[in-house]
């Protein structure tokens, strides 16, 4: 006989492993939009010759950004429990 888990088990594993796979792509997302955000700093600064300056900008702005958005999504879903 198998055994089925009933509608209030599934939910919760339902849950369970949904918050496991966002915070997983939460990492993969910081990583993409802050490399991006270098790469498209050091285009501008070889273009205009302004050599650190937009490539660093780009990249701390990147990972406070998706760093803050980030938190503010952990914040939103800790309120909810």
């Amino acid at each position: 006989m198998v055994l089925y888990p009933d509608r209030n088990e599934m939910t919760r594993l339902h849950t369970k492993y949904g918050t496991i796979l966002m915070m997983s792509v939460w990492g993969f997302v910081i990583v993409i939009a802050t490399v991006l955000f270098f790469f498209a700093g050091y285009w501008i600064d070889v273009r205009f010759d302004t050599k650190p300056t937009f490539m660093l900008g780009l990249f701390v702005l990147a990972l406070f950004m998706t760093v803050g958005r980030f938190y503010c999504e952990v914040w939103h879903k800790k309120n909810l429990h």
